[in-house]
């Protein structure tokens, strides 16, 4: 049934007709959500290499324990990164350069220093627009030398 409408019938039944609004909800609505959404999974896949960093960091921190010397400690260090840094998520072992060392403020204590060059992840082009963190990431585990 077609109607002839006054055009100014014809606006105010427009006014009124909302068959339309969630599309342009949608429209309006989408790219701000899925702009959100994957700066959600790049932070996510950052914060889990730093995990990963954290842990390799503190895992050979426990293994250098066994040393009886610093020069046995970092040999074990060194052991424990190039037999099992690649098994964790988000960790390229070629990009991983690491430090153990008696600590210089306390003799007692150990510390393994672990950097990450995270440039091989795959969300620094995600979007120019968002503000991602830096691209090295820089962890360290101490560990006491000698027991309690």
């Amino acid at each position: 049934m077609v109607r002839n409408l006054t055009p100014m019938a014809r606006g105010r039944q427009f006014r009124i007709d909302a068959s339309g609004t969630s599309a342009v909800e949608f429209a309006l609505l989408s790219p701000i959500f899925i702009l959100i959404l994957l700066g959600m999974v790049a932070y996510g896949i950052y914060f889990g290499a730093a995990n990963s960093i954290q842990q390799i960091a503190a895992d050979a921190a426990r293994t250098a324990i066994a040393g009886t010397n610093q020069t046995e400690r970092q040999t074990l260090v060194a052991s424990f990164v190039t037999n099992n840094a690649g098994g964790y998520p988000f960790v390229d072992v070629s990009k991983l350069t690491y430090q153990a060392n008696d600590s210089v403020a306390d003799g007692s204590q150990f510390v393994v220093s672990i950097q990450y060059d995270a440039r091989n992840l795959p969300i620094w082009n995600l979007f120019p627009g968002i503000a991602m963190p830096g691209t090295t990431i820089t962890r360290q585990s101490t560990i006491r030398v000698g027991g309690i």
